[in-house]
């Protein structure tokens, strides 16, 4: 590997839809770790050939550090964590640490209801006139989570421990969805502190660069 090669390369799909390709890819800019970007187009006819050559998985994201292939987006971000300890892509505090597992692992393994009805669609407004009762609980149980998490955790910064995290990571693409879809979070028990951190996610200048990516893709299509 030469010296200008960026030690990670990271596969990702459409910047449009692709909500986790965007978790590790924003955890990586975050850190400011060197990576490389490959891009294979989704929804299309060859889409699954072309990842299964490049993840045993069949599923974007997957990260390529030597020989090593890693899929799943918390898989990921866990081994950046341990790769680079000193980044602080966990909470330092222990208990801390652990609730930022705990709720990114809520997002990974949950909220079946809102991933189906409000599916990633990163640059388009298309607010809910009416919202299914099984995704009201879900943006009940998110919102609440996010400010207990903040109440406890989340004094000294506008995310939901502070500082940028994994756990932000995790739910960016949930910002993501409410802004799509669900645009007035008072609605569902916010008192205000959930929607400003959507807002502070979405002023994140990561957050744009992946909005550019994204347009990019649009245009081009």
């Amino acid at each position: 590997m030469s010296a200008a090669q960026a030690p990670y390369r990271l596969i990702i799909g459409n910047k449009v839809w692709s909500s986790w390709s965007l978790r590790p890819w924003l955890m990586l800019k975050k850190t400011g770790l060197a990576f490389d970007e490959v891009h294979v187009a989704l929804r299309q006819a060859d889409t699954k050939t072309q990842i299964l050559a490049l993840s045993p998985a069949g599923k974007v994201p997957a990260l390529e550090v030597g020989g090593l292939v890693v899929w799943d987006s918390l898989a990921i971000i866990e081994y950046l964590a341990d790769r680079h300890p000193e980044l602080g892509i966990w909470p330092q505090n222990v208990e801390a640490r652990a609730i930022a597992r705990a709720v990114a692992a809520e997002m990974h393994s949950g909220f079946q209801a809102l991933r189906e009805h409000c599916p990633m669609d990163f640059l388009a407004s298309k607010p809910m006139q009416q919202v299914p009762d099984a995704v009201e609980l879900n943006i009940r149980r998110i919102v609440a989570s996010w400010l207990d998490t903040m109440t406890r955790f989340g004094q000294s910064g506008p995310f939901l421990f502070g500082a940028f995290s994994a756990a932000d990571a995790m739910y960016a693409p949930v910002c993501s969805r409410f802004r799509t879809y669900i645009p007035d979070l008072g609605r569902y028990g916010d008192d205000g502190r959930a929607q400003a951190y959507v807002d502070a996610v979405f002023a994140l200048p990561e957050m744009a660069l992946w909005a550019e990516g994204a347009r990019a893709e649009v245009a081009g299509a």
